[in-house]
């Protein structure tokens, strides 16, 4: 993969192009409900220069009952004109380093038709680690112009998964942690039964990063992990996780390892898991 072609960017290239006006920086932090303090609030106390905070809880459909659901193009194109990004930008998304987040903010952005979107590999975490400069507080935004259009083939619905359970057209990957993917542990959010989608694989997405840097593993390490996992990365692949957030990790490796038209079940288990929903399996992966 050349640097052109990959989604990361190191603490150097950024760094060098602060201050840069087509050069959007945004926090895309996020942490599990009740965690504090409040990733904005992490924000405010410290971000890189210029970023701003991209709000997964926000950045969504509202109307749902389900955790940060995919918002419509039109509102997704309201919310990032709001933080100062035009279809023009190059957009640089972050988080604090544990590869929870950005990739989520990664995606959405491609899937509403803005190609020049990249990760800041390692995050804040290396960052700081490395002496680069924070600022504190909220900074003066001056609205952007950005158009959206979804392509609806970078997601999936919860029907259109009950549909493969038959047709097994596509591997389905989880990136949980393993006892909550065997269903040996209560789920953290409330009232969801425990187990994973029948047929799907497990690979927990904090095994493609280095925990000690926050940087994504070398390529040859997560072709490993995917390979050890039983997936084929010759197939469609659909990842899943939580709440749709998570998941995005394993989507971003797939992405740099070459895999082209994988998708994200964006509803994940916290739709799956439902007291009425589909059929669950528990267990290590069959």
């Amino acid at each position: 993969m050349t640097a052109h072609t990959d989604p990361l960017v190191s603490t150097d290239w950024l760094a060098e192009r602060l201050g840069d006006p087509s050069v959007k920086i945004i926090d895309a932090s996020f942490k599990m409900p009740g965690v504090l303090p409040l990733p904005a609030d992490d924000y405010l106390a410290a971000h890189i220069p210029g970023a701003v905070f991209f709000d997964v809880d926000a950045v969504s459909d509202h109307a749902s009952s389900l955790p940060h659901m995919y918002p419509s193009a039109d509102q997704f194109a309201r919310d990032v004109e709001a933080l100062g990004i035009s279809s023009g930008d190059t957009v640089v998304a972050y988080d604090a380093g544990g590869w929870v987040a950005a990739p989520r903010a990664w995606w959405m952005f491609l899937s509403f038709g803005h190609a020049n979107i990249r990760i800041l590999d390692g995050g804040l975490k290396k960052w700081v680690a490395e002496g680069l400069p924070t600022e504190a507080g909220k900074p003066t935004i001056a609205p952007g112009r950005f158009s959206a259009k979804l392509d609806p083939s970078f997601i999936r619905s919860r029907d259109q998964l009950v549909a493969n359970l038959d047709s097994g057209a596509e591997q389905v990957i989880d990136a949980r942690a393993a006892p909550r993917f065997e269903g040996s542990v209560a789920e953290p959010r409330p009232g969801l039964r425990a187990g994973h989608i029948p047929g799907s694989r497990n690979l927990p997405y904090n095994e493609l990063f280095d925990a000690a840097t926050g940087t994504m593993k070398p390529l040859a390490e997560l072709r490993q992990a995917f390979e050890r996992a039983g997936l084929d990365l010759g197939r469609p692949v659909v990842t899943s996780c939580g709440s749709g957030v998570s998941a995005a990790v394993l989507t971003l490796a797939l992405y740099r390892l070459g895999v082209r038209g994988s998708a994200l079940y964006d509803g994940s288990w916290s739709e799956w898991g439902l007291q009425d929903g589909p059929p669950v399996a528990t267990g290590p992966a069959a």
